[in-house]
């Protein structure tokens, strides 16, 4: 139970990575300003967490079951928080999908816009009335990059962050009338293990269906230069636990947030040229022509963005 003074934040997907080591950057807060649920679908994958928490863990950090598919489940989540009352609703819960379209069936696209997008949608749409009855709260929602700018080949991925960031965008003017923030995070591309896994797995699989000149760039084109661009200029979780602190610790906080002051170029072709041909033949350019160069350039990039001198703050 949240002591006097303390914020009671709710996070969604805690098991690892980036929604663990924001519930116990929170839950650690010197100040102990915080009290944390920190949620996830299956309890029996709370050992990272409980370690990764020490002895906060049943004091500013508690666990509660959370499935953000299931209007039931999330129902029963918030119901079980005192007085329903949440101060930041954090929404970190997604799964990823990569590789050519036509390999992808549209039961596999839905599950992705289930938890990416409905999941969300579920979440706000829970917590907002006892929000506004208040006329306070904070609405955090992890996006990405990939919800301002198109990646090939994360097709279905990226539209379930671009719908997101619309929803959203739509939903932060009509939270302000009731003193309610909305902001988004938007990291490029994060060092987890699910990422790492993800990577490896894509690299294996065959794609029956899928002409061979697809795959061979897939396989052989985006896939290294995607690793390239992981290695040059991924973050940690840790790096984004920090700027989702200082984003709900701001007394002004902003609606969209980079996470990485590297993507900042990369997002402003998309708008420096209404007609999105700069975007679109830059990242074509990118990948086809100048695949070689692009290798060395991120090569140079990891050298001279080591941990000491890369900015991670927002």
């Amino acid at each position: 139970m949240a002591n006097s003074g303390q914020k009671v934040v709710l996070i969604t997907g805690c098991s690892s990575g980036i929604g663990l080591r924001i519930a116990v950057t929170l839950a650690k807060d010197e100040k102990k300003r915080y009290h944390v649920i920190a949620t996830m679908r299956d309890l029996k994958k709370k050992n990272k967490l409980v370690e990764a928490a020490g002895d906060v863990y049943g004091k500013t950090l508690m666990l509660l079951p959370l499935d953000v598919c299931s209007d039931e489940s999330v129902k029963q989540c918030i119901n079980n928080v005192k007085d329903r009352h949440i101060d930041i609703l954090i929404n970190n819960a997604g799964v990823g999908l990569l590789g050519p379209v036509e390999s992808i069936s549209i039961e596999e696209m839905k599950r992705v816009f289930e938890t990416n997008f409905f999941g969300v949608v579920r979440m706000i749409k829970e917590v907002m009335p006892d929000m506004k009855k208040r006329r306070s709260g904070h609405i955090v929602v992890m996006s990405s990059v990939m919800g301002l700018q198109g990646v090939v080949f994360n097709d279905v991925y990226t539209a379930s962050k671009f719908a997101m960031e619309g929803f959203c965008e739509s939903m932060a003017v009509q939270l302000m009338k009731f003193n309610i923030r909305l902001s988004m995070i938007e990291p490029g591309p994060v060092h987890t293990e699910f990422e790492t896994k993800m990577m490896e797995d894509v690299a294996k699989m065959e794609y029956p269906g899928v002409d061979a000149d697809t795959v061979r760039y897939f396989k052989d084109v985006y896939l290294p230069s995607s690793i390239d661009i992981f290695e040059a200029m991924g973050q940690t979780p840790e790096d984004i636990a920090k700027c989702t602190k200082k984003v709900i610790e701001s007394s002004s906080p902003r609606f969209r947030n980079l996470t990485n002051s590297l993507y900042t170029p990369i997002v402003a072709l998309k708008y420096a040229d209404e007609t999105g041909g700069l975007s679109v033949n830059t990242f074509y350019n990118l990948l086809f022509n100048f695949g070689p160069l692009m290798h060395i350039t991120m090569s140079i990039l990891k050298c001279l963005t080591c941990s000491c001198l890369r900015r991670r703050t927002i």
